[in-house]
């Protein structure tokens, strides 16, 4: 017969475990289980952990000194996938978008910058709307594709433009640029991989041919 301390014990145990594990589903918080602490969305990112830290560290020291040099002139986004930089949106002239890029060099851990600033007066923000849904179609389209992996993609739209980062093999790149190219709206696909083998992949990440979230 169970004593009373162990079972209440028990059930306490199962309870903290689901509201941990409902926790990282909804807005991917640290699960505990056994001690050990980690993200669930990180889990399953083909970054290793220092370079999720490091992205997340550059986007936010440039959304800081960009609007410095933009002002009200431009309209800047920043999307940086291990250490690489796009840069998309508009600013006042040629000048500005090297002063742009020029200073997002200067951050630590950038590795390179992907200049696609256009010369252009800010976008409205129905433009920037259609964008949102743009992305979010995207987004949706890959995750029903269950051949790969749709969390190995970051996907950044800026008018009607549809860039493609994340480390895929040539097989997965080709067939996300086909899912993108194919959702309404989309001008055009501009990929961003960083190409791996299918050989390194099932080696490093052998849960991505069998998950897609």
């Amino acid at each position: 017969m169970i004593k009373t301390g162990q079972a209440l014990k028990g059930s306490l145990t199962k309870v903290m475990l689901g509201a941990a594990l409902l926790g990282a589903l909804q807005g991917c918080v640290p699960l505990v289980v056994g001690g050990a602490a980690f993200g669930a969305a990180s889990t399953m990112d083909r970054r290793t952990l220092g370079a999720q830290t490091e992205d997340k560290s550059i986007t936010v020291k440039a959304e800081v000194q960009i609007p410095k040099i933009v002002g009200d002139a431009g309209h800047v986004n920043i999307a940086s996938f291990n250490r690489k930089v796009l840069l998309t949106g508009e600013v006042r002239d040629e000048a500005m978008k090297a002063r742009v890029e020029a200073e997002v060099r200067r951050i630590e851990n950038v590795v390179s910058v992907i200049n696609e600033l256009a010369i252009a007066g800010p976008s409205s923000y129905t433009s920037r709307s259609s964008d949102a849904l743009i992305t979010t179609n995207v987004k949706g389209s890959l995750v029903e594709m269950k051949t790969i992996s749709a969390t190995s993609f970051k996907v950044v739209t800026e008018r009607g433009t549809v860039y493609l980062m994340g480390r895929v093999t040539q097989r997965e790149g080709d067939l996300g640029a086909k899912i993108a190219q194919s959702v309404s709206g989309v001008q055009r696909v501009v990929k961003i991989f960083e190409y791996i083998t299918e050989e390194e992949l099932r080696a490093q990440y052998p849960q991505s041919s069998t998950v897609a979230l």
